[in-house]
């Protein structure tokens, strides 16, 4: 009679192991899985489920204050809408009676001449403030709160300040060309120098920004660059022509399609202080699409100029967005 071996010692834990393991995997866990596997499965679907909790509210807020204001504002431009009556869909007569408006013409001229002044002062202001205050050794920080300060500032405080400056009676410059024994002006009521001092406005109060951006943007420019250009002799102006501004040509002309994009949205500076004269001279495009939906209450003919001025500036953003891609 023969009786089978009894297992070796040896083998023994180790067929054990092997019938736990085998025992857990065809557990409640089912077959293949362990329960730290189940587990940690579990916990990654929370996770999961809580970030795309989280995505949806951000656009579910967004899909609500930014897409539907888009799209109602897209249909209402091809209805006859003043909130008041049933909307009537008249196809493209809004944009028609747009075109037949003469201040419509007048008003973009008036934008355009508003954009092309404040590149002209707003460009070049914040770049040469910028270089004065990265070549400062004392009191930097301090001169970069000051400059950064009217942006802080309420748009209102702002506006009703300049229009203390510019007052033809007591203010400021008028007292400033008088002491100089210099012929006083009528800023705000003159043609001539009416939109001049809106872009003077609009300098003073968001240069503060793009200084900053220049600031660290000089900052980021390698110092060899500087050291090589003297070792060769460049003067302050070559060594700003060859070094600087090549250095600085991306952050240059994403700050100039921002500055377009803004420029033309200007609003706030001719509602205040100009009230769009003298004799229509600073109407501008969002001036006239508020007189259109809140004085004439043609609230169709509002959104007709809003979509016109949301495809002009979707062209420069689409020029914004093909060079940032392409500098990624």
């Amino acid at each position: 009679m023969t009786t089978d071996a009894p297992p070796s010692p040896a083998a023994s834990p180790e067929a054990a192991r092997t019938a736990r393991t085998a025992g857990g995997r065809t557990g409640a866990a089912g077959p293949g899985r362990t329960p730290a596997d189940t587990g940690r499965r579990r916990r990654r679907i929370r996770e999961s489920l809580t970030g795309y909790l989280f995505l949806a509210a951000g656009i579910l807020c967004f899909a609500l204050f930014s897409w539907y204001p888009i799209v109602r504002g897209l249909l209402l431009s091809f209805q006859q809408v003043n909130f008041t009556e049933p909307a009537r869909w008249v196809g493209l007569d809004n944009f028609q009676r747009l075109f037949e408006d003469p201040l419509f013409a007048t008003a973009w001229r008036n934008t355009g001449w508003f954009s092309l002044l404040a590149l002209v002062f707003g460009f070049a202001a914040p770049f040469a403030t910028a270089l004065v205050l990265n070549e400062l050794r004392h009191g930097r920080t301090y001169l970069r709160m000051t400059v950064y300060l009217p942006v802080m500032l309420p748009p209102i405080v702002t506006m009703l300040l300049w229009r203390w400056f510019y007052d033809p009676g007591p203010g400021l410059f008028n007292n400033v060309l008088e002491t100089l024994h210099l012929p006083v002006q009528q800023w705000l009521e003159s043609e001539n120098l009416a939109m001049i001092s809106l872009v003077l406005v609009s300098t003073w109060a968001n240069m503060g920004t793009t200084t900053l951006i220049y600031l660290a943007a000089l900052g980021a420019i390698p110092g060899e660059l500087y050291e090589a250009a003297e070792l060769d002799g460049a003067s302050i102006r070559r060594r700003l022509w060859h070094v600087t501004v090549p250095q600085m040509r991306f952050i240059l002309m994403i700050t100039l399609l921002l500055q377009v994009i803004g420029t033309m949205q200007v609003f706030v500076e001719p509602f205040v202080l100009t009230g769009g004269g003298p004799d229509d001279a600073t109407v501008t495009v969002l001036l006239l699409l508020y007189r259109y939906a809140f004085v004439y209450n043609d609230f169709g003919l509002a959104s007709a100029m809003s979509t016109l001025l949301f495809l002009v500036l979707g062209l420069f953003a689409g020029v914004y967005l093909r060079l940032t891609r392409t500098k990624g």
